[in-house]
């Protein structure tokens, strides 16, 4: 008697654990067939109802905590595809006169990619903040590691800080240089979010113990900016080199050069002119560590301008809190004096998950030639799926 009892203990208990294992692998697919087995199960007085209960309550802790530290969904379509999409809300504290503080969405973008075959893949993206703009409209071609080719709207192969999607930002801005430099915010061609339409090639070579050691992109652009077409028969070029060095350590250059259309202001037409860039960059991760610095240089006509920045980061709390310092400078014309800005920020981030965090910065402004008090805090906080 005794020798069954033990029996049916060591039965209950490899069925409990099958069916535990079972349900936790299968709830995730579909929860519907979690409750078909543990039903069987109930129906045939393998556990009780009670037992069945206590699985499935346990098996969607362990969903919920599974679904909070994934990076990426999946969604139902005639082919696999990866949607996804954040909005970042910003207040912003300006002790500058004149300068209203306040709150605004910045960004509201949904991103759509998917492998059309092994070989070909696609990315759309749209930004709903203010008026509804298509960022990026691109097909992969990817046949070897060596040597691939993207067509369409894309980032320009230029700048380090310029590559980084606006949502893996540790800052809460971009550096001053590529802001003005960068098809961004301040350049004098307009803010086309450091993108361009046109056909680049890209990929990886000198493998070196199982590790390519130079990543390349190169590429011929219109030079017109996003969603317009081009208005000239001239041509942008850009590429950008990333050494691996060692491991962690990360150098580049980049360079882009071409005869735009620059949008001027007042009412005055349009016009072509020569448009030049190149910098250097590194870049330094160590465990909870970074620490990366950019140096680029342009001409715009004849207005040379130039920016560079350092900047540094590190987990207090691994994965969780970062603090964040950086030195940022701009010369938007070499040729006049006195009108350097330099910033100093200082930061934390705190990540609640891989979905949503807030992060704090404050920017120590200093400006070459007439003082002016123009310091700023922007708190902001990210949410996306």
């Amino acid at each position: 008697m005794a020798y069954e009892k033990q029996i049916k203990m060591v039965s209950f208990i490899e069925i409990s654990l099958i069916v535990f294992i079972l349900s936790a692998s299968i709830y995730s697919v579909n929860a519907q067939s979690t409750n078909d087995v543990l039903n069987l199960l109930v129906n045939n007085k393998t556990i009780s109802e009670e037992q069945a209960d206590s699985v499935r309550a346990e098996a969607a802790i362990k969903q919920q905590d599974a679904d909070a530290n994934k990076k990426s969904f999946f969604v139902n379509a005639a082919r696999t595809m990866k949607l996804s999409g954040y909005t970042q809300v910003r207040y912003q504290q300006f002790d500058e006169t004149g300068k209203i503080s306040g709150t605004d969405i910045r960004r509201a973008r949904l991103n759509l990619q998917g492998d059309v075959t092994p070989y070909w893949s696609y990315q759309f993206q749209v930004d709903f903040a203010g008026s509804a703009k298509l960022l990026d409209a691109v097909a992969d071609f990817k046949p070897f590691d060596f040597l691939n080719f993207t067509i369409g709207q894309t980032k320009i192969p230029l700048s380090f800080e310029n590559q980084i999607s606006d949502n893996k930002m540790e800052a809460n801005d971009r550096s001053q240089v590529v802001e003005a430099l960068v098809a961004r915010g301040k350049d004098v061609n307009g803010n086309f979010n450091g993108r361009d339409l046109g056909i680049m090639v890209y990929g990886s070579v000198l493998k070196i113990n199982d590790k390519n050691r130079i990543d390349y992109r190169i590429g011929v652009f219109n030079g017109e900016g996003i969603n317009v077409a081009d208005s000239n028969n001239a041509k942008s070029t850009s590429g950008r080199l990333i050494a691996h060095l060692i491991k962690g350590l990360d150098v580049g250059a980049s360079y882009y050069s071409g005869w735009d259309m620059f949008r001027v202001s007042k009412g005055e037409p349009d016009m072509n002119q020569n448009r030049s860039r190149y910098g250097f960059e590194f870049n330094y991760d160590y465990k909870n560590l970074y620490f990366r610095g950019e140096y680029l240089q342009g001409k715009d006509g004849s207005v040379n301008r130039e920016g560079w920045y350092l900047q540094a980061g590190y987990f207090v709390l691994p994965n969780k809190l970062q603090l964040l310092a950086k030195y940022d400078v701009y010369d938007p014309n070499k040729a006049k004096a006195n009108d350097m800005s330099t910033r100093y920020i200082l930061g934390a981030t705190f990540q609640f998950n891989n979905w949503a965090k807030i992060a704090a910065n404050y920017n120590f402004c200093e400006e070459e030639g007439t003082s002016i008090k123009n310091n700023f805090t922007s708190v902001q906080f990210q949410i996306g799926f």
